[in-house]
Order: C-alpha cells, then structure tokens, then sequence
C-alpha cells in the first residue's frame, strides 16, 4: 500500500498545550502514583483500573496492606489496557499501530507483546517521551516501539500507514474534531480506532459539579458524550462497538478512596458515577 508523507507543525501551539506539557514534564517525582504502580513490573500506565478489586488487599499490617493495595490497583489499569487492545481487531506482526497521547508507554509495551507490531506513540511531553524511550531499551523492543515528541492533532505520520489507532484517556486533552480528522487521515482503509475516555452525559443538562473537580483537578476538558459520536461521523469514523464501563471503573475508585494513595479527587469520581452525571466509554470505530 502506498502512503502519503506527510510535515508535522510545531508540536506546542497553544498556551493551553504548553501548560498540559509543562504540568506532566514536572510531575515525575518518586511518589508519583503512576510511577508507585508502573513500579510493579515495569509497565507505566496513565489512566485508571477495570474490574472488581479483591478486599483482601484492604487487611493486614500498613506497610503489608500498602504494598498489596499497589499490586491490586495496578492489575486493574492492565486490565484496562488489555480490554482497549482486545477492540483493536485481528492484528499482524508487519502492521503498523500509533498510540496516540502515549504518556510513559504503558499500553504500547502492552500491544507489541500481543501483536508483535512496530508501534509509535506520541506526547507532548518531552519528559514522557524520554522515559517511554529509556523503557523500550529496558524491554528490548527500542527497534519495534518508539516515542514522539509530537502532538497528536498532528503526528507527522504518513497518510494511510496505521492500521489501528488508539487513545487511552486522553481525548479530554484536545480537539475532537482536530484529533479525530488526523487519526482517520493516518488509518489505513478499514483501520480501527479505540478510544477510552470518559465524557460528560449530556443528559443531565449541563456539566456538574463533581465533573467540573474532575475538569479541574487534571487540567482538561472532559467533553460531552455527543461530542465523540458527533466527531466520529464527521471524519469517517463509523463506531461498530460502544460499551459503558462505568460499573466495571467504580471499584478501582472505591478502592483508591480506602488506600493510603487516596488525593482527594476519588470522591468526584465516585459521585460522578452515582449520579450519573459522568460516563467511562469504550469506543470502537471503523475507518471507512
């Protein structure tokens, strides 16, 4: 298949932008939650956990209880990640895939190990894509999976070299409309997206509050769920799967509430949650 090449813009245009990289190139230290649970097995994620949690985690002695509740809510963002990668459709080990908004590699580390596919991720922060490049050499797999300094409205990537694309809890980061148009542009005919995000429901009339800590806890934007739906069938994205896993992302949350890791943003989540005023979507979609 012949590819269109294609010149990335400046990655950083926005003063927005400049601040979502300026926020994530400082918060590396050591407590890092992130870094606390990537710890576990070298796999850094940058989003939140699936499935029931085992209570377990909850007894024994501090520092037992500490290390156990890591463990556990580790294992649920791996979860996560394994559920996007099962929509991502059958896969052969000379395609081409593009984690966009890849943060420290999490999941790309993931996809190769199933796939064996040669993958590119992209972020805006330089620091992340430092680490996510440091890891592939640590995982051997720097000839299979690089890291971008790029924005992923505009990756600099060829037209027509992906056959799957996938953003993990990083769409409230950017332009639907834009990110969209470029993830359809680099997909190949027939090329799957999938997304997870979670998104205001607009049903509710209007954004809530516990939404609105959300939004300004982390720095983003979280859009309504028309929005994604409205974006996809504008660029030619035509979703085959669309699945709420707010009661699967409940657990994670309660348990974050009762560890020693709790920030004080679990509550809006859960709320959200309960009320209903905030959804967490898989989102499968179809280039065509």
């Amino acid at each position: 298949m012949t590819t269109t090449p294609h010149t990335p813009q400046p990655v950083l245009r926005t003063d927005f932008q400049r601040t979502v990289a300026a926020y994530w190139d400082n918060t590396h230290t050591g407590d890092d939650v992130n870094v606390l649970l990537g710890d576990v097995d070298e796999l850094y994620h940058h989003h939140y956990g699936i499935g029931d949690y085992d209570r377990a985690v909850l007894e024994g002695a501090p520092q037992q209880r500490e290390k156990a509740v890591i463990r556990e809510l580790h294992r649920l963002e791996s979860a996560q990640a394994d559920l996007l990668l099962d929509h991502l459709g059958p896969l052969t080990a000379h395609q081409r895939l593009l984690d966009a908004g890849s943060g420290r590699g999490g999941t790309s580390f993931m996809a190769q190990r199933r796939f064996g596919c040669a993958i590119d991720g992209v972020s805006i922060s330089q620091y992340q894509v430092d680490f996510a490049n440091a890891q592939a050499l640590r995982h051997h797999v720097a000839d299979r999976v690089r890291f971008h300094f790029r924005n992923m409205l505009d990756t600099g990537l060829d037209t027509g070299s992906r056959q799957a694309v996938w953003t993990n809890e990083t769409t409230m980061y950017v332009d639907l409309g834009q990110a969209f148009a470029e993830f359809a542009r680099v997909l190949a005919p027939g090329g799957r997206y999938v997304c997870i995000t979670g998104c205001s429901n607009d049903l509710t009339g209007g954004r809530s509050q516990a939404v609105s800590r959300i939004d300004t806890h982390y720095s983003c934007n979280i859009h309504p769920r028309s929005a994604y739906f409205n974006a996809l069938a504008a660029n030619g994205l035509t979703p085959i799967t669309v699945t709420d896993l707010t009661p699967q992302a409940t657990p994670y949350w309660e348990l974050r509430a009762r560890s020693h890791l709790a920030t004080g943003i679990e509550e809006a989540f859960l709320r959200a949650y309960k009320e209903g005023s905030f959804h967490y979507l898989l989102i499968a979609a179809d280039r065509t």
